[in-house]
């Protein structure tokens, strides 16, 4: 992966052509732009599931341009030429406005990472989870989703604990409305079907052994949001978590989700999400130290969201 110039005339098909000005990197962006998995479907190709700008052209019906837009997934940056440069030509079927609430640099503090929280947070809401149902655990809680997921639940009323492999983060955590913070390693060693019950929901981004441990320890009924992988694609449990304890597991997507979800999760983000908490999440990257905030991403040394300023 390296920064190479090209020209407006090289971009893809596309009715919306967009005047990019933040993207942000996100796990799967990392992936792709270290090779450390295979995201990239076809190359060449540019980078960055998420980006936010104003159209500069557009034949699509929806949009015109000066309007402020946001864009969260469809394949963009794996299948389609992605955000990380200073224009996109896209479907504006893709496209949702930028809500008034944010900035485009706060769009792209929530990104994808926020926007799946939302997802998961709606999944768990739609499922019967409240507030008065129980202690909701967050797995990977220092990164992009989960730091946002913890502010979301916190701020809507949840008991949160934070699952984290990182002790010196705890303050972090706390600062975003966790009551109690969890070290990573009680969740990643094979274990029992079934433990006991302590949590009424959980957003999970792990996967693999963390996932069925998590799933283990649900209360009766309780809901699990799964959106992630990081821990491995794996799902090594049992089916007595649904069947003995009547859990969900609600898969979350946020590549293909409707546009309706999409508007819904972007509307709840506003509503929801405290700004000043956003900001404490934010590390912000030169353009030329994409790649190498990649790295650093996989690596587990970024805390919160990165976000890339790209306009020219």
């Amino acid at each position: 992966m390296s920064l190479t110039s090209i020209e407006e005339s090289e971009l893809p098909e596309g009715d919306v052509t967009v005047d990019i000005a933040f993207s942000t990197l996100n796990y799967k962006d990392a992936l792709a732009i270290t090779g450390k998995s295979p995201i990239v479907k076809q190359y060449p190709m540019i980078p960055g599931i998420d980006f936010a700008g104003t159209v500069s052209s557009s034949t699509h019906a929806d949009f015109k341009a000066g309007d402020p837009v946001v864009l969260n997934g469809w394949g963009v940056g794996e299948k389609h030429w992605g955000g990380l440069a200073e224009k996109a030509r896209v479907s504006g079927d893709w496209l949702i406005p930028l809500p008034k609430a944010f900035s485009p640099r706060q769009a792209m503090a929530i990104g994808t990472a926020g926007y799946t929280a939302m997802l998961c947070v709606m999944a768990l809401e739609k499922n019967g989870v409240t507030p008065d149902s129980g202690d909701i655990l967050v797995t990977g809680a220092t990164g992009g989703v989960g730091s946002i997921a913890v502010a979301l639940l916190a701020k809507r009323g949840y008991s949160v604990t934070a699952v984290t492999g990182r002790s010196e983060e705890a303050d972090y955590l706390k600062s975003l409305g966790a009551g109690n913070i969890l070290d990573r390693a009680e969740l990643s060693e094979p274990g029992k079907p079934l433990v006991r019950e302590t949590w009424a929901g959980a957003i999970d981004v792990a996967g693999g052994q963390v996932l069925a441990n998590v799933c283990a320890g649900m209360k009766y009924r309780g809901v699990v949001a799964a959106c992630g992988l990081a821990a491995g694609m794996d799902f090594p449990s049992t089916v007595a978590p649904f069947i003995l304890r009547g859990v969900t597991l609600c898969g979350v997507d946020s590549v293909m989700a409707p546009k309706a979800e999409r508007l819904e999760a972007w509307k709840r983000l506003s509503e929801d999400l405290d700004i000043d908490l956003l900001e404490r999440m934010i590390t912000e990257i030169p353009f030329e130290d994409a790649i190498e905030g990649a790295s650093q991403l996989l690596d587990g040394k970024v805390r919160g969201r990165i976000v890339v300023p790209v306009a020219g």
